[in-house]
């Protein structure tokens, strides 16, 4: 399995709404889009990435349950970015004020919106080279935190706003730092 950019810029240039139709007609295929407007077919996961991420979902939303601080997403939210990409990732945190800032029809569709926090798990079908540009994309959108998690290696790389990437090998843990007050999150879900 393996992702797929398409360019149809010298055919066609889709807005955001032509875009959202296109992946309203095509339920079957997961769309994201760059900010050259290219578009990405995803790779559906594997069971043992799948797994992972069902683990690590569970741990924000009983977090956020609990300090009522945000909403939380999953990898089939699209954020339309303020670079004009629209992408989905693995998990995603909005603090409650900005997501009740939106309209209901911006809710309801791909959210203009880049999250505060976004977090992409590694499966065998990304390249660590085009998921680390994802995530400077996502900091370049005023994403406030960020982790990308590679199992393989059990390295993890921190993106902070206005600072360079931390990169820790084999971590047991994960501070959500002031972005999301007293949430840990336990490595063991993700490297066993």
């Amino acid at each position: 399995m393996t992702t797929v950019t398409l360019n149809l810029d010298p055919i066609v240039h889709l807005n955001q709404e032509q875009f959202y139709h296109l992946c309203r007609v095509n339920p079957d295929v997961k769309f994201e889009r760059n900010a050259k407007g290219e578009l990405i077919i995803v790779s559906p996961t594997g069971g043992e990435t799948g797994k992972r991420n069902a683990g690590i979902i569970a741990d924000f939303v009983i977090w956020n349950r609990q300090t009522g601080l945000g909403e939380v997403f999953d990898s089939s939210t699209c954020f339309h970015l303020p670079n004009g990409a629209n992408r989905s990732p693995d998990v995603a945190w909005v603090q409650q004020q900005r997501w009740d800032a939106l309209t209901e029809e911006q809710k309801e569709k791909f959210p203009p919106i880049a999250p505060d926090f976004v977090l992409e798990l590694m499966s065998p079908s990304d390249t660590l080279s085009e998921t680390q540009a994802k995530m400077q994309e996502y900091m370049n959108n005023q994403v406030r935190l960020g982790w990308l998690l590679y199992r393989p290696t059990r390295r993890v790389e921190i993106y902070r706003q206005g600072q360079t990437v931390e990169i820790l090998e084999n971590p047991t843990q994960l501070s959500g730092e002031h972005v999301l007050p007293g949430f840990i999150l336990d490595l063991q879900i993700v490297w066993n």
